[in-house]
């Protein structure tokens, strides 16, 4: 039954878009192939809060690398599901948790990994990852504040990245590209005026506005399934997108992208 759920059209990768975390992680446990590739899907999109998390700990950019990378391989190799059974709530929490204990009980183990190596079962652009965390801010977020706001940010990348693809998927690339800044957190003041789009568009402003609120439809409907996996119960997932735009809030727009 959990096949049904994969999609493996974009780059070979199964992408478990809609199965509740609990739900992967217990697969993951009882060993199933298609449970470790959710699993290893979900940490793919959710690794680098983990990096920042470390990075504003203190750590230097190789050993938040070696930790990182310890913790997934960690996890996913079934030694960090042991007590998965008796967990509910946030897959953002359960992941920084775990990571803060394995911080705390594997930091002379961890910087042994070998980074690069044979054991690196999820591709990771590290480089990539320094220097966004360059652009953290230096001053008064905190480490946990930090990963929260990386977190969102993440999460809405990847709701974009969903609601583009099925725009191209329907021959409408175009519009997605024209129309994408009116989803951005925060106000439209960057946007040009309705008529200016409209008129580039060669469709009148009504029109247009109806393509927007379309476009938003489906970017709320892909946002609360995003949200829907990594909570145990769909009665959290309101509250979950309340504590994401309030760590964004939080941040003062003070992340770069």
């Amino acid at each position: 039954m959990m096949s049904q759920e994969f999609d493996s059209r974009v780059g070979g990768g199964a992408q478990f878009h809609t199965t509740q975390w609990t739900l992967v992680i217990a697969s993951a446990q009882s060993q199933s192939a298609e449970g470790k590739a959710a699993l290893a899907e979900l940490c793919r999109l959710y690794w680098y809060p983990l990096y920042a998390f470390a990075r504003r700990r203190g750590r230097a950019p190789h050993d938040a690398q070696d930790l990182t990378q310890g913790f997934l391989l960690h996890l996913l190799e079934h030694r960090g599901l042991t007590r998965v059974d008796r967990l509910k709530g946030k897959f953002r929490s359960f992941l920084l948790g775990s990571f803060q204990n394995y911080l705390a009980n594997e930091l002379q183990r961890s910087r042994s990994l070998k980074r690069g190596g044979k054991n690196e079962i999820i591709s990771l652009d590290w480089q990539d990852a320094e220097s966004r965390y360059q652009l953290e801010p230096a001053d008064y977020l905190t480490a946990e504040k930090i990963y929260d706001a990386r977190w969102a940010m993440t999460l809405l990348r990847q709701v974009m990245t969903q609601l583009r693809d099925r725009y191209v998927a329907q021959g409408k690339g175009p519009i997605y590209d024209a129309l994408q800044g009116y989803l951005r957190f925060g106000d439209e003041t960057h946007m040009p005026p309705y008529e200016e789009v409209a008129r580039r568009m060669g469709i009148g402003v009504p029109a247009l506005k109806t393509l927007i609120h379309r476009m938003r439809k489906q970017y709320a409907a892909i946002l609360r399934e995003e949200v829907g996996r990594t909570v145990s119960d769909p009665s959290e997932i309101d509250a979950e997108i309340h504590s994401l735009c309030d760590a964004l809030i939080a941040a003062e727009g003070r992340i770069g992208a």
